[in-house]
C-alpha cells in the first residue's frame, strides 16, 4: 500500500478498557474501540487518522459517527507524520510522582500537515524512546516543524511523539 492509499478494512481490535494504566512508569491511554486502530497502526509506525467513507472528512478523535454527514462508515487514511507545534505547555511541580522527576517536561499540540483541523497530543523528544524531559523548554516555538515518530512503552502500547524536523 503507497503512502497516499488508504485502508478501506474495518479494523475490529478492541480492548476492554482494563488491564495496566501504567506505562514506562506513567499513565498510558486507554483505547477504546473506536480510537483501537489508531493504536494498531502506530504500533506498525504509520500514522492514520479516521476518514469518514462517506463524506471523505477527518475524524479526530475517532469516533462511531460523522459530524458532517452522519455516516457511520470509516476508513483509515495514512498520513505523512508531519505536522507543527500549534501550542505547547510546560508543567511544573505539584505532579505525580513519576511525572515531576522528569518536570519540566513538554506537552505539544500538534497541528497535521496534511490535515490542518487535526491536532494530537504529544510530547515533543529527542528521538522515539527518550525521556519525555529531553528537548530543552527554550526550544520549543508555536509553528516549528515536526514529524511522527513511535514509541513503544513497556506496556506494549505504541504511542505517538513528536520530533522537531531541524534538530
Amino acid at each position: 500500500m503507497t503512502e497516499t492509499e488508504t485502508d478501506t478494512t474495518r479494523d475490529t481490535t478492541t480492548t476492554t478498557g482494563g488491564g495496566d494504566e501504567w506505562a514506562d512508569g506513567l499513565l498510558a491511554p486507554v483505547p477504546d474501540d473506536d480510537g483501537a486502530p489508531f493504536f494498531a497502526y502506530a504500533a506498525r509506525g504509520q500514522l492514520r487518522v479516521q476518514c469518514c467513507a462517506g463524506c471523505g472528512e477527518t475524524r479526530f478523535p475517532p469516533r462511531p459517527c460523522c459530524p458532517h454527514c452522519q455516516s457511520f462508515e470509516s476508513l483509515w487514511k495514512k498520513f505523512s507524520g508531519r505536522g507543527r507545534i500549534w501550542s505547547y505547555v510546560l508543567p511544573h511541580p505539584p505532579l505525580l510522582p513519576a511525572y515531576a522527576a522528569q518536570a519540566p517536561y513538554n506537552v505539544v499540540l500538534v497541528e497535521l500537515v496534511d490535515a490542518p483541523r487535526v491536532r494530537l497530543v504529544g510530547n515533543l523528544v529527542a528521538s522515539a524512546d527518550a525521556a519525555l524531559n529531553s528537548v530543552p523548554p527554550e526550544r520549543i516555538r508555536i509553528g516549528a516543524p515536526v514529524k511522527a515518530a513511535f514509541h513503544e512503552t513497556d506496556g506494549g502500547l505504541t504511542v505517538v511523539r513528536w520530533l522537531l524536523e531541524r534538530p
